[in-house]
């Protein structure tokens, strides 16, 4: 038996049809589902191992991409959506019914990912948008729960869905951050 990563990429990673417009995420409640609007196609697929990000029952990682904070609207029974924790850079707005974390939104202006929404690219009602291409914080999957013994498989299998497997986020994202911090202190 394979080892278990996310649902969405466990029978394989499905390409992204190259030309997704957007759509529409959508909680687990089989009543008054909290509906999120997206437009245009995601950013920065990947599978995560942190212990902050909502993973669908049975998960190891959850998978995460970013979009551009104007692109994300709230289209139905926002009233359900409350924020998991105030304090956490990433503000998570979670269904306070079924749990399902909607979005996460930076205030921080500072931050060098402010102005991107972290989504979960799994509850599109819509297929298409960008695969996944690598994990992050896969070492952070032991926090979960996770027996240090069972990583090398895990990383193995990550490998094989060309997920490949960093303890950080990828290099573009973490030159996207360094070039940030340096561009801060110049200025």
């Amino acid at each position: 038996m394979a080892v278990q990563i996310h649902p969405s990429v466990d029978n394989g990673v499905r390409k992204g049809s190259g030309t997704f417009a957007g759509g529409t995420l959508v909680c687990k409640c089989k009543d008054k589902p909290v509906k999120v609007g997206i437009k245009g196609d995601v950013a920065h697929n990947h599978a995560c191992g942190c212990s902050k990000c909502w993973k669908p029952e049975g998960a190891t990682f959850a998978v995460i991409a970013v979009v551009p904070r104007e692109n994300v609207t709230v289209r139905e029974n926002g009233d359900k959506l409350k924020i998991v924790d105030t304090s956490a850079t990433i503000q998570r707005h979670a269904c306070q019914v079924c749990g399902t974390h909607m979005f996460g939104r930076i205030e921080n202006k500072s931050h060098p990912f402010y102005g991107l929404d972290f989504i979960h690219p799994e509850l599109f009602e819509e297929e298409g948008s960008a695969a996944p291409t690598f994990a992050a914080f896969v070492s952070s999957v032991i926090e979960s729960g996770v027996d240090p013994s069972e990583m090398p498989g895990i990383r193995a299998r990550l490998k094989e869905l060309g997920l490949e497997p960093y303890d950080c986020l990828s290099p573009v994202l973490m030159d996207a951050m360094a070039t940030h911090v340096a561009k801060s202190k110049a200025a």
